[in-house]
């Protein structure tokens, strides 16, 4: 039963990721760069996942939800490399976010965001959401880790 509940948790948790960063796309009118678009996969598949871990055996929602953790280390990788463009580290890997057109390709319908402008969903408080999904990925991954490599308690 409580596996239920994890994968219940897990698929809420990301929903409200999502929810938070459309909220501020269509709510606030920040325009998310192309790295933004990035980090938002990894919580679709998360909710994806938490839902199908409902679904399932002890078992194998345990494993369903390991690798739901392991999939949020890889938003923690994309955000942190959007951090560091962000910080001017280093440049990002993607074409659209470094200005650059790609020659026969039709212009974009809307202008792109660039990737090393951070956006801040709270003024006045320095932190750039590419900064608030590293961090609130990690402790969701570590979360998500930790309950699925704890040894499972047995009821009587």
């Amino acid at each position: 039963m409580r596996h239920r509940v994890a994968g219940a948790l897990t698929a809420c948790i990301a929903l409200a990721a999502l929810g938070l960063a459309y909220f501020a796309q269509y709510g606030l009118l920040l325009t998310p760069c192309e790295l933004c678009l990035w980090e938002r996969w990894p919580y679709r598949i998360g909710a994806v996942l938490g839902l199908l871990a409902v679904l399932l055996r002890r078992e194998s929602a345990r494993l369903v939800l390991g690798l739901a953790g392991l999939v949020m280390l890889g938003d923690v990788a994309i955000a942190g490399l959007h951090v560091g463009v962000e910080f001017g580290w280093w440049a990002s890997p993607l074409p659209e976010c470094n200005g650059m057109l790609t020659p026969g390709a039709p212009l974009p319908m809307v202008p792109a965001t660039p990737c090393d402008r951070p956006v801040y969903l709270i003024s006045h408080f320095p932190v750039s959401m590419a900064a608030m999904d590293f961090c609130g990925a990690l402790l969701f991954a570590v979360a998500l880790l930790v309950y699925v490599l704890k040894k499972p308690r047995k009821f009587r």
